[in-house]
């Protein structure tokens, strides 16, 4: 296989989703000269099958629930249902102006942009399209699609994936969603608010099972108001089709049927047949191990995103592209703190967090160090207008620093922003409390909490 010319770049990227894409922005801009392959669409997962799809999606759901309910704020409408094509129409508008921006940004960056499927060929080189691209470095980005369980095959016809379901041209009538995670919550709030009947199936004991305790409690309550049932603790066992749709069974014989089976039981990487193995790439169970540099144990190859083995989160991919670049660009490269990255579920209402959960800080603490606080949003002015319930739960080493701030609420993933640094800056509680939050915002809750914390609390009592 021929050479590509006799360029060898700094950097050849085998992935262009947020990892891959980020990487080769932050390389370009240090002056690397950077190739950067992808099979299908830059921006991955994210922009086209994720992150922003399902947020239109939950979007329209909420506009279509304030049409339902906008008597209650004294605003007489009325909802005529769910224009299924029109609502694709605008989520696939917001990925198309994303997608154009951001093949604009790479052109502008000098970046060398390859569309192709590519094959890891040596520790210094990617085949894509008959040509052989040399690097000096090679970062593995390869990122993941929707995982399913052993004898559950998804045909998108009545058992479906999230990417099935983001295409979906009917508004299901009923719906089971096996996974009660995020990906499974956040089509199960926006398929109730189009008109669905959910029900969620979840193994383990809470939903978003990730999550503080305490946040899963109050989901839980949330979705038994909206309707959204929910079945927890018993894993699935098998599922087959009936006359009119899909009936799921439990290991425990419980039954549930429904028009369609959504498998959100997570992600798994994308890393088969792509030559990783045979160039010595250390695996385990089809992720990429790396250090905390993104070093795989192959010198000249590093791994970002989906593909390694930490949060599967966009900003987490951006994060980890960018240490890359810098690494190899000779800039002093900061391990990622995971549990400083802020953690957003967006259904209704969302789940937010930042740091560790109370069950997590008494185990490294001891439960004698540990000291919680739970604001109540009721007592929040602009959540009282809003019309929003939820809690914002402070955990506290005794006497130190605020080590895990977690958010019930619509639009709680707002104010995660002030909680990622609350947490990444070791701040105390009476640091906290002595910043002034706007008045009236939910933003202000967050300080009321801390001003509890501190032993002053204003708008609240024991």
């Amino acid at each position: 296989m021929a050479n590509d010319a006799s360029t060898v770049f700094d950097l050849v990227i085998l992935g262009g989703g947020s990892g891959g894409y980020a990487a080769a922005l932050r390389a370009a801009q240090l002056g690397l000269d950077v190739a950067l392959i992808e099979k299908n669409k830059l921006g991955g997962t994210c922009l086209h099958n994720g992150c922003i799809p399902t947020k239109a999606l939950l979007h329209a759901g909420e506009i279509a629930d304030q049409a339902r309910e906008s008597e209650q704020f004294g605003v007489k409408t009325s909802f005529e249902g769910i224009d299924i094509a029109a609502v694709h129409k605008y989520k696939d508008d917001v990925i198309s102006g994303l997608y154009k921006g951001l093949q604009g940004l790479v052109a502008s960056r000098k970046v060398t942009y390859i569309e192709g499927e590519g094959r890891l060929s040596s520790p210094t080189s990617v085949d894509v399209n008959g040509q052989r691209i040399e690097g000096r470095h090679v970062l593995l980005a390869t990122g993941s699609v929707p995982r399913s369980l052993p004898g559950l095959v998804i045909d998108g016809n009545r058992i479906i994936s999230s990417d099935h379901a983001l295409v979906l041209d009917r508004v299901p009538q009923s719906a089971i969603i096996l996974g009660g995670g995020v990906i499974g919550v956040e089509f199960a709030s926006a398929w109730k608010s189009f008109g669905t009947d959910v029900t969620i199936v979840e193994g383990l004991p809470h939903l978003v099972p990730v999550e503080d305790e305490n946040s899963s409690k109050l989901l839980e309550r949330a979705f038994r108001k909206r309707g959204i049932k929910f079945n927890l603790g018993t894993f699935f066992q098998s599922a087959e089709y009936t006359e009119t749709g899909v009936k799921v069974t439990l290991a425990d014989g419980k039954t549930f049927e429904a028009e369609v089976l959504l498998v959100a039981i997570g992600r798994g990487p994308v890393s088969q047949g792509l030559g990783y193995e045979e160039q010595g790439v250390a695996m385990d169970r089809g992720y990429v191990l790396v250090d905390e540099f993104m070093r795989t144990n192959v010198p000249t190859i590093s791994a970002v995103g989906d593909l390694v083995p930490t949060l599967q989160l966009a900003h987490v991919g951006f994060a980890e592209g960018i240490l890359v670049a810098e690494r190899l660009a000779g800039l002093k490269a900061v391990p990622i703190d995971y549990d400083g990255v802020p953690r957003v579920t967006y259904c209704q209402p969302e789940v937010a967090s930042v740091g560790i959960s109370e069950a997590k800080a008494k185990e490294l603490y001891g439960a004698d160090k540990v000291v919680t606080l739970k604001y109540n949003l009721a007592g929040n002015g602009r959540s009282k207008i809003l019309k929003t319930s939820g809690e914002i739960k402070l955990v506290q080493v005794r006497d130190g620093a605020v080590v895990g701030v977690h958010m019930v609420g619509d639009r709680m993933g707002e104010q995660v922003g002030e909680a990622q640094l609350i947490y990444n800056w070791e701040a105390l509680p009476a640091e906290v409390a002595q910043l002034i939050h706007a008045h009236p915002t939910q933003n202000e809750a967050l300080g009321e909490a801390h001003l509890a914390l501190a032993g002053k609390p204003l708008h609240s009592h024991d």
